[in-house]
């Protein structure tokens, strides 16, 4: 409520928008995420290959590179933290075990290489 005015909600208010795969599949996405992270590795230094895996969980798939944990890619629909997530959102890392509140960027989208650096998820 602002200066005593409600705001009007009405049943047709816009809801998400649907993410689209691009005709990618999920395994597919997440081949061309860690292609993408090493590429942009190797546009700064080229000295080595990252030691890249994943480690799938619950919600979401760990992103590893060497020791640390460079972000977190959704595995579902749903809510994480009171925010909406969808199927292959790129979080960045909270910590060890769970991934920051906001979405990055999408495995999905054309441009996902410009969400991410091979350090991690950019900052919002």
């Amino acid at each position: 409520m602002i200066n005593g005015i409600k705001p009007m909600l009405s049943k047709s208010t816009p809801t998400p928008k649907e993410p689209t795969t691009n005709g990618l599949s999920f395994d597919d996405a997440m081949d061309n995420l860690l292609v993408k992270i090493q590429e942009n590795y190797d546009e700064r230094f080229s000295l080595r290959t990252l030691d890249l895996s994943l480690k799938p969980g619950r919600k979401f798939v760990k992103v590893i590179e060497d020791s640390r944990v460079w972000g977190f890619v959704s595995l579902v629909d749903g809510m994480h933290k009171g925010a909406p997530i969808f199927v292959g959102d790129i979080m960045k890392a909270a910590g060890w075990r769970a991934p920051a509140k906001h979405s990055r960027g999408s495995i999905f989208d054309a441009e996902m290489h410009k969400s991410f650096s091979w350090t991690g998820p950019n900052y919002l």
